[in-house]
């Protein structure tokens, strides 16, 4: 077996990845024009938000990317494992058939002189 701590990995990386989608989640929507303000405070504030939303959307892919590594690493292994059990069993089969049958034993009967 490749990795054994394989599973743990995944669990981690989609736990880390519900985490920044929630985070980013929380940013909710960008905050609307207030009249009030000049529109260069509004392109400020406007500006913080797609900051922020791109620094988790850029984690957010970092930690797909390396789920998707790790569910490659976990399907290579699985793939390994059925390889070796096809070859584990083309090699009992072919036991299997080159054993000797054996037939029922049959009783000889011994001449008495």
């Amino acid at each position: 077996m490749t990795n054994i701590g394989a599973g743990e990995i995944i669990y981690d990386l989609r736990k880390k990845i519900q985490e920044i989608q929630i985070s980013l989640d929380q940013l909710g929507e960008p905050a609307t024009d207030i009249p009030e303000m000049i529109e260069s405070s509004n392109l400020l504030r406007s500006n913080e938000y797609l900051s922020k939303a791109n620094q988790k959307k850029s984690e957010l892919l970092v930690a797909y990317e390396h789920y998707s590594v790790a569910l490659e690493e976990l399907l290579s292994s699985v793939f390994d494992i059925q390889k070796d059990l096809k070859d584990i069993l083309k090699e009992q089969s072919s036991l299997i058939a080159d054993s000797p049958k054996k037939s029922p034993k049959s009783k000889t009967k011994s001449k008495k002189k």
